[in-house]
């Protein structure tokens, strides 16, 4: 007899609550080097509400399962999996999570940290791996230096803020109202600007006139262009993503004349071309984990059924910190 579950599907392109629907469907079975995993909680990203419009770089022919990172526990392993064992508490990411079973390939698999519970957990993987290897792989974050970061009160901007105070960085952020203050400040940022300030003259006054030694920017547009205007001597800024809409133009002469570079993060190659690289990170994030300095800010945790409504508010960048779907409780049958 074929076992079941249900399934988000995305079966036209459009605003997520119009083109999902939960689906039953066959549940699927690991082939040679991957896991069954029954799907505890989904943490809702942007890139969810790309693939339900048709948007995003990567485009499954409908009907697909949207759903990008998650925490899960391992139920069933196929041939050759050493990596992973029937009953781990694991996290990953990969499209087609939103559901209450998935198979991924056994090198998208991570231990969850014990330290989390299973909404946190399921926060770790992207907006986390993406703030580590901005700050550290790409631009060499150093104890000491300044760091500015746009959209601080979000997931990835909560993430880069904690990551930048626990290499010992002076954090700077951004935030687009007064009441994500308190969300960029407990993430880390020792000064909050609002988006609609001067930044870049804030940001001088506040280094006395030096700038920010790196940037974090997933915002893009204005938030990029204040960014050249008070960035530091040999800083870097990182492109992260254009939140804003707005894809900025670079230009090579301003930062040949000031002396800084534009760094950019495609933190999915990472996992392609070195997974040892993605692997290390994660080791380093659990150990920030569990000595709490890392902790997703998880803003709301929503039932199965709600999933499109928490894809469409996430759209709306009214949001802080993380959305996560719940879809099972870990050691239920």
């Amino acid at each position: 007899m074929t076992e079941t579950m249900r399934a988000w599907r995305v079966h036209r392109n459009g605003e997520p609550r119009e083109v999902m629907s939960l689906d039953e469907v066959e549940r699927p079975a690991p082939g040679p080097g991957q896991a069954l995993v029954r799907v505890l909680a989904v943490a809702v990203n942007f890139p969810d509400v790309l693939l339900a419009r048709g948007e995003y770089q990567v485009r499954p022919e409908p009907p697909f399962v949207p759903g990008i990172e998650m925490c899960a526990e391992v139920v069933e392993v196929g041939a050759d999996v050493d990596r992973v064992a029937v009953g781990d508490r694991v996290v990953g990411s990969h499209i087609g999570v939103l559901s209450e079973y998935a198979v991924l390939d056994q090198g998208l698999l991570h231990r969850a940290p014990a330290a989390l519970d299973d909404a946190q957990a399921a926060a770790l993987t992207v907006a986390y791996q993406t703030a580590w290897f901005g700050l550290h792989r790409r631009a060499g974050l150093r104890e000491g230096e300044t760091l500015l970061v746009h959209a601080a009160a979000g997931g990835v901007g909560t993430a880069a803020c904690q990551l930048g105070a626990a290499a010992g960085a002076r954090v700077i952020g951004v935030v687009g109202s007064e009441a994500k203050a308190a969300v960029a400040r407990a993430a880390g940022a020792e000064h909050i600007l609002l988006r609609s300030d001067d930044v870049a003259a804030r940001v001088k006054e506040l280094t006395g006139g030096a700038g920010a030694d790196v940037v974090f920017d997933p915002v893009g547009g204005p938030s990029f262009a204040a960014s050249t205007k008070c960035i530091a001597f040999e800083g870097r800024i990182v492109v992260v993503g254009f939140a804003s809409g707005e894809i900025p133009p670079v230009r090579a002469n301003h930062a040949l004349v000031k002396n800084y570079g534009v760094l950019g993060l495609h933190w999915g190659l990472y996992a392609q071309r070195d997974p040892a690289l993605v692997d290390a990170a994660h080791a380093d994030l659990v150990r920030l984990a569990d000595a709490g300095a890392v902790r997703p800010v998880v803003a709301d945790v929503v039932d199965l059924t709600k999933a499109p409504e928490a894809i469409e508010l996430l759209a709306t960048g009214t949001t802080t910190g993380r959305l996560v779907v719940e879809v099972a409780t870990a050691g239920a049958a």
